[in-house]
This record gives structure tokens, sequence and C-alpha cells, in this order.
């Protein structure tokens, strides 16, 4: 590991500049051009930094997802990441300050990209991939719940040994993420019957009244004490303030701990009724991504990138977190994931979003020793916390 440290160390400057590239080409979810091109300076730096080329997967309403194989070992490792932002076009603004790179999308996930990029060429460069199969996945649609890629990854990730996720370390502590909310997101939309609101009002049917009890509903469902969220993130209704609004929408993002809870939380919003009369819904969405669970294999690829750090000179614990992601899909699989392995720093889908650059170069390290050690066999017993 000294020699792997001391070579990511002596490109720092290139793993920086690659981070500063790949930020600067934007790419909000729902614009596919933008994404592309995105992907397209993505794949130009495989090619530069590992001399791979991708396989596309080429969709229509989303950007295309790139996948990227190295070597032809029978142990297969899965780099997972996406290179979608939730940011828009024209949000771009970087700069560095006390040691920090900010930039929108540098923490989620762009800088975990490029680490994991260099983590892998490391290896090359030390000649200590022989045996080893190393796949890349980036998907493209990961912030809008990896709609058109949760088919796509599982297919390619399936038969793996052990999937890393490069998204960002947990905010402050810098740990690992080793287990996850599964994630939800649902609309109503509800109809009712427009009038005019000073003339005959009691002609009309509120579809922004029948908005405001649904709300509460919705949030009545919250169950904190099992894990479980359901937050109302948007409501909106009607067009005019003289007229009794005829339509609303609700925008409704669910976290559960458990498939028990997954269920009754679709159950409860699917069949949900109105309470006016008169009054149309209509619900569409799901429960997107599965819980992540720690299980035995899983803890104990903890327990080796906790070795793995130390070697390094770090130390690294692992978090149960709120948020989902990828990993969600491939730990459904039984396959031994670990997450948050990418960047550290705070600010998530903020203004302050940003990176610690003195973390760069020890958190690609940590993903080069996970790629080193032998993968978790199915079965193998663990007893640390």
């Amino acid at each position: 590991m000294k020699n792997i440290i001391s070579y990511l160390q002596q490109h720092s400057g290139e793993i920086l500049s690659d981070i500063k590239t790949l930020v600067a080409a934007e790419s909000p979810s729902l614009n596919k051009v933008a994404v592309d091109r995105c992907g397209d300076v993505l794949r130009a730096l495989f090619a530069k930094r590992l001399g791979i080329e991708a396989e596309i997967d080429t969709q229509e309403k989303y950007g295309n997802h790139l996948k990227f194989t190295l070597g032809s070992g029978s142990e297969q490792t899965v780099l997972l990441g996406h290179f979608d932002t939730v940011w828009d076009e024209g949000e771009l603004t970087m700069r560095e300050e006390d040691g920090k790179l900010y930039g929108p999308g540098v923490l989620d996930m762009k800088a975990g990209l490029v680490q994991a990029i260099w983590a892998v060429r490391a290896l090359k460069a030390h000649d200590l991939l022989a045996d080893k199969r190393i796949v890349f996945l980036c998907c493209s649609d990961e912030e809008v719940g990896s709609p058109s890629s949760s088919d796509w990854l599982s297919r390619h990730a399936a038969g793996s040994a052990q999937v890393l996720v490069v998204e960002p370390a947990v905010a402050g502590s810098g740990a690992l993420k080793v287990a996850r909310k599964g994630t939800g997101q649902y609309e109503i939309a509800i109809t009712g019957l427009a009038a005019h609101a000073g003339n005959n009002p009691e002609e009309g049917i509120s579809a922004v009244q029948e908005m405001a009890h649904q709300v509460l509903f919705l949030h009545g469902l919250n169950a904190p004490e099992r894990g479980t969220t359901v937050n109302v993130g948007i409501a909106q209704g009607g067009n005019r303030i003289n007229v009794v609004a005829d339509h609303a929408v609700l925008g409704i993002d669910t976290r559960v701990t458990n498939e028990e809870e997954a269920r009754r939380i679709h159950d409860e919003i699917t069949q949900i009724k109105p309470c006016l009369p008169g009054i149309s819904l209509k619900v569409t969405g799901s429960q997107s991504r599965p819980p992540m669970r720690q299980t035995p294999e899983s803890r104990v690829l903890m327990e080796r990138a906790r070795l793995v750090a130390k070697q390094i000179g770090f130390n690294v614990e692992g978090e149960a977190v709120g948020g989902g992601s990828d990993g969600n899909f491939t730990a459904a699989l039984g396959i031994p994931t670990l997450d948050g392995l990418g960047a550290t720093g705070a600010g998530i889908h903020a203004r302050h979003e940003h990176i610690i650059m003195a973390d760069i170069a020890p958190r690609a390290a940590l993903v080069a020793g996970l790629i080193l050690a032998d993968a978790p066999e199915r079965g193998d017993e663990h007893v640390s916390g």
C-alpha cells in the first residue's frame, strides 16, 4: 500500500485536474444532451488514464449508461457510480478555498468516479491486476431514482465478488456507508371542479383543499420508531386566486429500513381515498430502491476496509444512513456491497457542496486496497461490530 499511496500522491495534481474537468461537464439528470456530453468527457478520462473504451447502453429519455471493463480474471469487482447531478445547467461555479474544492456535483459524485479511475490506474502501474477483472458501471439517472439503469446495473453486477460504491463518505466523520434505507417516489394528481371563488364557490370542488387533507394523511404515515419517513416535498395546485382550484399535485419521498415497511407504505399510498365528494385521485410511483442491509459478507468487507485504511494511515468506520444509492440494488442481489468509498466533504445537493482535497489520494488508495484484497466469500463469519 505504501507504493500505491505514494503513486497517488505524486499524481495528485493530475487527479484534481481530472475532477475539475468532470465537474465542468454539467449533467442535470433530466437533460439527456448535457448528461451525454458529460458521459463523453468521462469516456475520454477512461481512455486517457486506463486505455479502455466504454460499452454504451443507449437510452432515449435519459443519458446513456457506460460500462468499462479491465482485465479478464475470474473474480470480478464492480466499481459503481453515477455521473448525473441535481444541478441545472448554468449553476457551474468552481473554486478552491481552505483546502476544499467547491462545485456542483463535485462531492456527489464526480470526484469519487475520478478517484476510482486513479485507484485502478495505480494498481495497473504496479502490475497488480493480473488476476483481476474490474468493471466500472457508470449510471446516468441515479439522482432521479435510476428508472432506466437499475435493471442494467443489476444484470452486469450479477455474480460479482464484491461491489465498491464510490458515492461520497458520510459528511463530517468520513465513514463508509454499510446500510441504507430503501427509497420510493410517488405522485398524486388531484382533480376537482373549478368555479368562481366569489360568485358560485359552492359549485366548485377544491383540489387544493383535498391536497391539504392528503398532506396531513401522508405525514401521518411517518414511523420514526421503525426508521420510516414519508415526506411531501412538492405541493402545487390551482392557477388563479379567484378560482376554486380544479387540480393539484403532490410529490412524495419515502424511506424505509425493511421490506415489510416498504409494502405497508406502498399500499397506504397507492390505495389512498379522496376526502371530499367529487374528487378523483391518480397515484403513480413505487418503492424504487430496496433497503441495503448489512450481511455477514458485507461486514467482512467493512472490516477489510478498516485494515486497509490503517495501512494507509487513517481510521474509518461504517455507518447506516437514510439516503439510497445504486448500491441498494447490488446488495439486494446478495453481493457484498460497501458504499461511501468516494470523496470526503459536505454539502451534497447544497450551494456549499465541496470535497476535501487532502483526502483525495488516501481515499483512492482505500479503493485500490479493497480491489487487491480477496473478496468476501459467501458464508464468511465476522464478529467485529
